[in-house]
This record gives C-alpha cells, sequence and structure tokens, in this order.
C-alpha cells in the first residue's frame, strides 16, 4: 500500500441504505504518497472531485437526509449520470487505496454504483477507515467524546465550512488523516 496512492472519498446519498438510496454528491481528494527520511509519507494532492449525481428515484429519499445534504432541483440541474461519473471518477483513483471516514458507509455505496453501473472498479483493494484510526490513537485522550467526522475537525483545529458537502467532507477527512498520522504511537 505504500506504492498507492490514497484516494480519500466521502458520499452523499438520499438515504443510508445502499440498496435503495442513491449517491447524489461524490468527492474525492486523490494523493501521492512520497516517502520522508524517518517520517510517514508526505502527502502531495494530484486531484480534487467533485461531482453531483443526477438521482433517479428521488421519491424514495429520506427526507432528512435531502436536507442534511442540502439538496435542491436548482443546484442539481446539470448533475451528471451516475455511469458517466463512474467511468470518470475510476480513471482518477486507478490503483489508489481508498480512505474515508468511517469507510464501509461510502463503500457500500460506491461498491453499490460500480455493480449498477457496470463499470469496472479499477481501485486497490486496500482500505483505510481514520474513524477506526482515531478510535485507535485517541482513545484514551479526554478531550475527544466523539469521533464523528465535525468532532475530530473541532478536536484538531480543521475547518469545515460546507459540511456536509462531498468534497469539503472529503477534504477534511485528508485533513484528519494526516494529523492522526503525525500522532506518535506510546
Amino acid at each position: 500500500m505504500k506504492k498507492h496512492n490514497l484516494a480519500f472519498i466521502d458520499v452523499e446519498t438520499t438515504g443510508f441504505d445502499c440498496a435503495k438510496h442513491e449517491i447524489i454528491e461524490l468527492g474525492v481528494v486523490v494523493a501521492r504518497q512520497v516517502a520522508q527520511n524517518g517520517a510517514g509519507p508526505k502527502l502531495e494532492i494530484i486531484h480534487e472531485l467533485e461531482y453531483k449525481i443526477k438521482p433517479k428515484h428521488i421519491e424514495t429519499a429520506e427526507p432528512n437526509a435531502l436536507r442534511i445534504n442540502g439538496y435542491n432541483e436548482g443546484d442539481w440541474l446539470f448533475a451528471l449520470d451516475l455511469e458517466q461519473v463512474m467511468k470518470d471518477f475510476t480513471t482518477k483513483v486507478a490503483d489508489a487505496t481508498f480512505v474515508a471516514h468511517n469507510f464501509l458507509f461510502d463503500w457500500r455505496f460506491i461498491d453499490a454504483a460500480f455493480t449498477e453501473t457496470g463499470v469496472k472498479n479499477t481501485m486497490h483493494y486496500g482500505k483505510l477507515d481514520t474513524l477506526s484510526m482515531a478510535f485507535t490513537k485517541l482513545y484514551h485522550d479526554e478531550k475527544v467524546q466523539s469521533f464523528k467526522l465535525e468532532s475530530l475537525a473541532e478536536y484538531f483545529d480543521i475547518k469545515n465550512e460546507r459540511a456536509h458537502t462531498a468534497l469539503s467532507d472529503a477534504k477534511t477527512t485528508f485533513a484528519i488523516y494526516k494529523k492522526l498520522v503525525e500522532i506518535k504511537s506510546s
């Protein structure tokens, strides 16, 4: 995994169930790992991608999910079809390691999108979860009471001014990952 790029991914969806809800926004930060002597890798951003995706079944959406994600028809007027997005996405993240906060949620939707569209997943099989990393590294820190993305951003003094938008949350995940990697194990 050391030689693979890292793809920090966040999805915004119409609900929690990947069998009936859809991705409506996909944000990605792709970073190259550059080895450093005596330290973890330096991360160089290669791509920042933000896709708005046309929902096919907006009628199955959970109203609360749409409210949190800020969905409105006007902002999605020029959104792309899921297949178009997945084709472009897969070229940009080819051979990269999937990284997300609470990765299982995002991965389940991305995997369902690959299946639905028939687009081949070109990513490396490895996956990293910043929630699990934070739990492991910050468990004994009494200042950390929650491991949610917004809580960790606040803990690390990372600004996420557009929370619950995919690219902003992917950028925040990237920033949290960098902070977590800097923490020395005791």
